[in-house]
């Protein structure tokens, strides 16, 4: 009996720099359009495998409980998972219930796996009816900036979600790269020069520390 070749649908996902795939979409805060939605703000947008799951309620209340954070840097959140606005609404009433942690933030209701397969959180190794943990980090224009993929059985860390969208806003406000295991108050890196003109400028330059023409810091106030 010949071998029969299987072909596995594969779902592409947004690349950094890619404009954000628009959807419309049922929310448990009513119907969002990602185009009208959050305007002027970034937007954390986040897939998570199940509701009434273990490791997923962790994680929604651990946007929930600092969901303060995201909106003092002008950051709305956004959920979803391939499940009913009824799940939904009843998850989000039973951990409030049972824990007092209100997800207070929209939470995309995709049943038909649409926006799911836009945004390739289909892994169909992982599993083909769950989305996997992904984090799309987009900003005012509507432009993927950072993007970041967790399995099912790993939760994701919320610190790291909160020091990356810090780190773009700074890198996008003062024009300056960041380091390694950069927190808010550390030095930044100086772009470096490109002419033999700006490197002789470079040496010159006080108010930084250069370990090299092409390896500068600086601090920063915020």
């Amino acid at each position: 009996m010949e071998n029969q070749e299987i072909q596995q649908e594969v779902y592409s996902m947004p690349r950094i720099g890619d404009q954000a795939p628009d959807f419309t979409a049922t929310t448990t805060k009513g119907q969002v359009t990602l185009s009208d939605f959050a305007k002027d703000k970034w937007i954390v947008f986040f897939s998570h495998p199940a509701d009434f799951t273990p490791v997923c309620t962790t994680e929604m209340s651990g946007f929930a409980q600092r969901k303060k954070e995201f909106d003092d840097l002008n950051t709305e959140l956004l959920g979803l998972s391939i499940d009913s606005i009824h799940a939904h609404l009843g998850w989000v009433s039973n951990v409030k219930e049972k824990t007092g942690v209100y997800f207070d933030f929209p939470i995309i209701a995709d049943l038909d796996m649409s926006v799911s397969k836009k945004y390739g959180m289909l892994q169909p190794n992982e599993a083909e009816t769950a989305a996997v943990r992904a984090v799309f980090f987009i900003d005012p224009k509507k432009k993927i900036r950072l993007v970041m993929y967790y399995p099912l059985n790993v939760g994701r860390n919320m610190d790291e979600i909160l020091r990356a969208l810090k780190a773009l806003q700074v890198s996008d406000q003062h024009k300056v790269a960041l380091p390694l295991d950069w927190k808010p108050g550390e030095q930044v890196i100086v772009p470096p020069p490109k002419t033999l003109e700006e490197m002789d400028k470079r040496n010159k330059e006080t108010g930084i520390d250069r370990i090299d023409f092409y390896l500068s810091k600086k601090d920063l106030k915020l």
